[in-house]
Order: C-alpha cells, then sequence, then structure tokens
C-alpha cells in the first residue's frame, strides 16, 4: 500500500499553493514547531476550509462543516469534555440502533486519540470519523462543551476563599489573584464563543452587572457582588496596558488572545460612573470580520447592481449606516473578492479591525501621525489600484477620496447617511461640489442588521390586515409569516445570528445629470421611485416574507410606517 502524500504535494498538486509557498511555511514550520498545514492558513496562503478538503481526500473520511453542524447531545455526553479539549475531538451524532458514533477530527491518523476514545466508549460502539478544520474543530469543542459551568465553579471557589480568609484576617482580605486570572480568562473566553459583539462591566450601588451584546442586543449574563469588581478591574486593566493608577479619566486599550485556535481582540474602553469604573470591551473576531461575498445573502437584482458597481474601474462606492451596522464587513468582503495579484490594494482604518491577507493596510487616529486626508496622498505615491478610507468625517478626507476617484482609482469609503440617497446631501454638506461629485459617484449601499429568527423553532402564522399595510401588501393578502419562539439552540431568544439588509444605489448617467444639476432629494426620490428603486425597507420585506426574519425585527431598525405611506394605499 502506497504511503499516503505529504499535505504540501497534495496542496501542490490541487493548485491550491505554489512552490514558493510552501516553501516560505516550510521554512516557518521549522522555527515554529506546528503542523505544516495550520502554518499555511495562518500565513494565508490557504483557507480552513481548502486545507479540511484536502486532509479529509488523504485520509478516506468525509469532511465536515462544522459551522453549520449541530452536535448530537447524545453524543456529547458519551464523550467527557476533558478527553475532548485534550485530544480535540468532538462527538456529532449518536446512531443507537447501529451503535455508532461519529467523531470530527483533525487527524484522522492520531492513533492514541482514537484508543483513548474507543477505551473510553467500550468495545460494544464503533466510530466513524469526519475531518474537519482545526480551527472550526476547537472553536465547536467550545460552542457545544461551554465555559459557564467553569465560571461558576471559580466564582464560588473565590467566594469561599474569600469568605475564609475574612473569618482568619477580618473584611479587605484581597482574593487569591490567580482565580481572578483564571475568572476573567473564562468571561472573554465565553463572550467569544457564544458570538457577542461586546462585553459589559457596569458596577451598581450593590453588585456588578455583566452584559453581553448578542446578535445586536445586551443580555445580562450575570451578576457579582460588588466586591469583586475591584480586581477584576485591575485585572482588566492590566491585560489592556492601561493605568491601575487612574482611575478618573477614560482610558482606550487592546487584549489580543487566543481563544479556540483563533485570535481574538478586544478594545477595551474604560469610564467613570457614580459607583465606580465602567469598562466595556468590543470583540474583533477576525475570522467573522471576513464573510465571503456570496454569504451576504445579496438578491439577484442586487448582486447585479453591486458587479455594475465594481465592474467601473475609477470612481467612489461609499457604504452607509450608522455605528454597527456592518459596513466594515461589507467593504471586507467586497476587497476580499476584488483581491488578486494583478491589484494593489491599500486601506487606512481607524483602527484596522480585521488583517486581510495581502492588502496593504494602514492605521490611523491617535496613536498615528497619519490623518485620513493626509494618509490619501501618501498612499496614491504607492502605486495603488484600489483605496479603502475608513470613513469619510470632514471637508479635507471627503476631497482627498473625491481627488483619488477622479485620478482613475476606485475609492471605497464609509459615511455615516440614514440611507443610499442621504448620502449625497450629506456629501455636498461636507464641503463638495455637486458638479466634482457627479461623475465621480459609482454606487451607494446603505445597510442595517437585523436579527435572524431560530430555523429550529420559529412559529408560523398569516399576516393580518395590519401587517400586511405595513409590509405594502393588500389588505387580504395575508401571507405566511414567522415570529420567535425560543428554544435550547437559540438561547431561548428565539434568533439566532444577523443578516443585513441592503439598498443599493447604482449611479448611472441620468442619476449624475440630476446631481450636477443640483437637483433636490424630494426630485432624486421621485426618480428613483420611477426607475423601480428599492430602498432599505423593501429589502427588509422580502427577509420578512423569506422567513428570515420577524416583522417585528425590521420594525426595530426601519421606519414601516414611512415605508407604507410612500408605497400608497393597498387595496
Amino acid at each position: 500500500m502506497n504511503a499516503p502524500l505529504p499535505i504540501g504535494q497534495l496542496l501542490l498538486d490541487a493548485r491550491l499553493i505554489g512552490a514558493d509557498q510552501l516553501r516560505i511555511a516550510l521554512h516557518e514550520q521549522q522555527q515554529l514547531r506546528r503542523p505544516l498545514g495550520q502554518v499555511l492558513v495562518e500565513l494565508g496562503f490557504v483557507s480552513d476550509s481548502a486545507l479540511r478538503d484536502v486532509l479529509a481526500t488523504r485520509s478516506g473520511h468525509p469532511s465536515v462543516e462544522l459551522g453549520d453542524t449541530l452536535a448530537d447531545p447524545a453524543a456529547l455526553t458519551l464523550v467527557p469534555q476533558a478527553l475532548a479539549r485534550r485530544h480535540r475531538l468532538l462527538p456529532l451524532q449518536l446512531h443507537k440502533a447501529e451503535r455508532l458514533l461519529v467523531v470530527a477530527t483533525a487527524n484522522a491518523h492520531d492513533v492514541i486519540a482514537l484508543d483513548r476514545l474507543q477505551a473510553e466508549l467500550g468495545p460494544g460502539i464503533r466510530v466513524e470519523l469526519r475531518i474537519a478544520a482545526d480551527v472550526e474543530l476547537e472553536r465547536a469543542i467550545e460552542r457545544h462543551y461551554g465555559q459557564a459551568v467553569a465560571i461558576d465553579d471559580i466564582v464560588r471557589e473565590i467566594e469561599q476563599r474569600g469568605t475564609r480568609g475574612e473569618a482568619r484576617a477580618g473584611a479587605g482580605t484581597p482574593r487569591d489573584g490567580q482565580a481572578v486570572v483564571r475568572l476573567v480568562d473564562a468571561m472573554l473566553a465565553e463572550a467569544a464563543v457564544c458570538g457577542a459583539s461586546d462585553i459589559h462591566f457596569e458596577p451598581e450601588a450593590g453588585y456588578l452587572r455583566i452584559r453581553q451584546r448578542i446578535d445586536g442586543t445586551l443580555r445580562q449574563v450575570r451578576a457579582l457582588h460588588k466586591s469583586f469588581w475591584p480586581e477584576l478591574a485591575v485585572r482588566l486593566k492590566v491585560m489592556a496596558g492601561l493605568d491601575i493608577a487612574e482611575s478618573r479619566s477614560p482610558q482606550d486599550g487592546r487584549i489580543s488572545l487566543t481563544i479556540a485556535g483563533r485570535p481574538i481582540d478586544f478594545r477595551v474602553a474604560t469610564q467613570p460612573t457614580l459607583h465606580g469604573e465602567n469598562i466595556v470591551l468590543r470583540i474583533l473576531d477576525r475570522e467573522k470580520g471576513i464573510v465571503p461575498l456570496d454569504a451576504l445573502g445579496l438578491s439577484t437584482e442586487q448582486r447585479i447592481t453591486l458587479d455594475r458597481m465594481l465592474a467601473r474601474p475609477e470612481g467612489l462606492i461609499l457604504v452607509c449606516g450608522p455605528t454597527g451596522s456592518g459596513k466594515t464587513t461589507t467593504l471586507y468582503s467586497i476587497l476580499s473578492h476584488l483581491n488578486t495579484e494583478a491589484v494593489n490594494i491599500m486601506t487606512l482604518e481607524d483602527p484596522v479591525e480585521y488583517p486581510l491577507a495581502q492588502i496593504r493596510q494602514t492605521p490611523i487616529g491617535d496613536s498615528s501621525r497619519l490623518g485620513f486626508a493626509d494618509g490619501v496622498r501618501a498612499l496614491l505615491r504607492q502605486d495603488p489600484d484600489i483605496l479603502l478610507v475608513g470613513e469619510i468625517r470632514d471637508a479635507d478626507t471627503a476631497q482627498m477620496a473625491l481627488r483619488a476617484a477622479l485620478t482613475g482609482h476606485q475609492v471605497f469609503a464609509t459615511l455615516h447617511a440614514n440611507s443610499a440617497l442621504g448620502a449625497i446631501p450629506r456629501l455636498l454638506d461636507i464641503g463638495l461640489r455637486a458638479d466634482l461629485l457627479a461623475g465621480s459617484l459609482s454606487g451607494i449601499i446603505a445597510q442595517r442588521l437585523v436579527r435572524r429568527l431560530c430555523p429550529e423553532c420559529r412559529i408560523e402564522a398569516p399576516a393580518s390586515p395590519g401587517e400586511c399595510r405595513l409590509l405594502g401588501l393588500p389588505a387580504d393578502a395575508a401571507p405566511p409569516l414567522f415570529t420567535p419562539s425560543g428554544c435550547i439552540e437559540c438561547g431561548f431568544h428565539g434568533y439566532r445570528g444577523r443578516r443585513a439588509i441592503m439598498e443599493l444605489l447604482h449611479v448611472d448617467a441620468a442619476l449624475d445629470e440630476q446631481i450636477a444639476a443640483g437637483a433636490g432629494p424630494g426630485v432624486l426620490r421621485a426618480a428613483l421611485h420611477a426607475r423601480g428603486h428599492l430602498g432599505l425597507a423593501d429589502d427588509g420585506v422580502r427577509r420578512v416574507l423569506d422567513g428570515t426574519t420577524s416583522l417585528a425585527e425590521l420594525a426595530r431598525v426601519v421606519d414601516l410606517a414611512s415605508h407604507a405611506a410612500a408605497r400608497g394605499p393597498c387595496a
């Protein structure tokens, strides 16, 4: 029997990497003493999914996408958490009649791990393997086995030691420092694994409230005695590189950790309040920030419109929306789609939230001497094809972005505006001239994020006449609508994950002429309505009708009453 080909040769044969990339990865492997596949992924030469499929081909076992897979609780109970974590094994499904356990692993040739698993199961249960990507596997193990029990155990440990210490030495005895370190680490890991975007540590008069923002809404996850907060706050400030002696002025810092095998950054901000320092951590998961363009959920018409914008080799493309509406994710998806060896893509960001392979990213802000306007001037001397200006905030930045578009570059930027059409008067208010703006603006994307209904527990019912009116439908249409319920898979909230709703405006020659002539918002809105332009609410209605989200959730983020009024009365 022939020995399996090395993973590097398999990737070369599949043309997923080049000889130069393999040579670099082999050199790094010697230095880091890590598996070659992991090194290739860390260097950005190959994706986790591509590596997983190649490993599956070599091993002869099927591959599995763990991001879309829910483990069977009956299977999880058969494998202890310690064994699963130590040997990187995730039980997926138990076939009781066949006495067969399906298990995900990243290494089908780890004989020691498989022997220990079989010893745990006993001779009566057979094991069938599925090959998963390293990072996906670690993340799934964390998600399914969880951190909550560990946190509760640490809290009880600290409380018991604190009680014994106070009995011996009186009140005010310091708590166990190592336990506090473990508690903070476990809380950060829990938030990252649960998919939270922010963690709030909020001191009240008698207790410490801890909340996580998940799918755009805050949820209280824990309440601790107020005596916990001084040491927790010090630990967080030490990790973020902040001044622990300063508690009367706001401070900003950053924490970088590896959780479930992937790098996670936390942006830390402190704020003095009546009951002590409030600390909020913004969670930046690099992998979540890079979503394939096809995974944004664009309709066929929207994708055609976006392709028209991107087909123009020069011009300004804006992404609009409030803070936290997913603008950066959309821009990164577009840049990743455009990123090839034939183009030079450069960015200015405050800060750089997610590193992108083979794209030159420049951080600006308080820690940098470079501003947006000066940064654009500098980038134009670097022979770029595509520029990303993180945010247009003032006239200087807007004029430099427009100048770059006028000189033959494709420029992307974000802008705070409520709608795609609202971006045009916003740019004019900043100080751009309408005659220069016309001909240089390729397109505008406006977006919001809505929570996705949990597919496991959503409830279907016909729409009422009032709901039909909000949706712009005839009162007797009564299409099926879905509402949240709640189950164990969504944490009994009824929603799981978020989806962007978008308005895409392609600026064509006719709209250019109206902008140059100084047409007001009313004239432009009428022109767009005449050509069948669909706004944010229209895309949201599509999401409600296809069961992605609920009508109540859509009404939370867009003005449906104005949308219904603009559509006119329905019979």
